[in-house]
This record gives C-alpha cells, sequence and structure tokens, in this order.
C-alpha cells in the first residue's frame, strides 16, 4: 500500500540500506523479497517480532514454532532476493521452545548471509535479562557472522555482549532511543577502552 512504499523510501539515506520484511505466507514472502531487492541492499527476515497483532497472524516470532515453515520461508526469499538476506529472530517461543541454534543452522544452509539473536524468548517480550549463553551457542553453531541483540544500552554492555558470546556485530535497538550518539560512544570505547 501507499503507507508501505513511503516506509521504503530510501531516498538520501546512507548505504548499504537494509529492508525488513515478516509474514508466513511463502508466496507473499517471495514477492516481498523480489520488490525489496531492487532498491535494498539487504533483505532482511524479522522471524522476532513479539508483537501479538503480528504473532496473532501467525508472523514474527510465531514462526520459530515451525521449523519446517521457517525453513520454506527463508528458501522461498533467498531464492527470490537479488541481494544478501539477513534474519533475525529470538532464541524461541518460550523458555519450552527454544530454537534458535535450530533455526540458525537453518538459515546458514539456505544461504542466509547473516543471523541476528535477540537473546529473549517470545514470552520474555523485553523483561527481564537476554540470555547471553544461547546467543553464544548460536555463534558456536555457525559460520556464518552472528549479531547479538539485547540489553545493550551502554559502552559496558556492548563489550559484554562482545565478549561473552563472541558475536561478530552487535545490534542496538531501545537502547538508541533519545540516545543516537550510543553508536559513536560505543564504537570509540570498544576502539580506545575510555
Amino acid at each position: 500500500d501507499e503507507k508501505t512504499k513511503k516506509l521504503m523510501n530510501i531516498q538520501g539515506e546512507k548505504r548499504p540500506v537494509a529492508i525488513q520484511i515478516f509474514g508466513s505466507d511463502i508466496e507473499a514472502m517471495s514477492y516481498a523479497a523480489k520488490y525489496v531487492s531492487k532498491i535494498a541492499d539487504i533483505v532482511d527476515i524479522n522471524m522476532g517480532c513479539p508483537a501479538p497483532k503480528v504473532t496473532k497472524n501467525g508472523d514474527g516470532s510465531k514462526i520459530l514454532m515451525d521449523l519446517n515453515k521457517a525453513e520454506e520461508i527463508i528458501k522461498a526469499v533467498v531464492n527470490s532476493s537479488t541481494v544478501p538476506v539477513t534474519l533475525k529472530i529470538r532464541t524461541g517461543w518460550d523458555k519450552e521452545h527454544i530454537v534458535a541454534v535450530d533455526i540458525a543452522k537453518i538459515a546458514e544452509s539456505s544461504g542466509v548471509s547473516a543471523i541476528t539473536v535477540h537473546g529473549r524468548t517470545r514470552a520474555d517480550y523485553y523483561s527481564g535479562k537476554a540470555d547471553l549463553n544461547i546467543i553464544k551457542n548460536v555463534k558456536e553453531a555457525v559460520s556464518i557472522p552472528v549479531i547479538g541483540n539485547g540489553d545493550i544500552v551502554d559502552e559496558e554492555s556492548a563489550k559484554i555482549m562482545f565478549e561473552r558470546t563472541g558475536v561478530d556485530g552487535i545490534m542496538i535497538g531501545r537502547g538508541a532511543l533519545g540516545n543516537p550518539w550510543i553508536f559513536e560512544k560505543i564504537e570509540y570505547y570498544l576502539e580506545t577502552g575510555e
């Protein structure tokens, strides 16, 4: 729709630009990948969103409950995209369904270029602490780059994520809200220790 097209207006943005897509309909995801890969440098699949309005339709983190469906979606997106595909996940749906390592292996074997792991389950939403051990397990299980996400709010928490998990990079979400200089501060701290 027109609102979506406005959101995808990347004119004047610094490159590279990623456009994130989500959904559980394989044909729609294939179409979306083909469409956005014409304008974006990276197509990112969102299998991490915990919002009820997303999960009630079987999208976002709900897909983590069906590994076969997740694999079909990932393969369809990779096959339809003309640019690298990345994937964002949570550790699982809840503590009884931790599937991050399984999904990461599926993603790697399906041609995904990198994976971001938010260290919480869908049931956790944004409460509690991100589970750095699961992120570490994902990093040790695959050879594609792994990006750690969750609880990175300052220089020290960024360093902890790198040290405890061995990730290749970090993603900052809520920690950047109202704090856009966090990226520069973390970069400086990691380079200089100050």
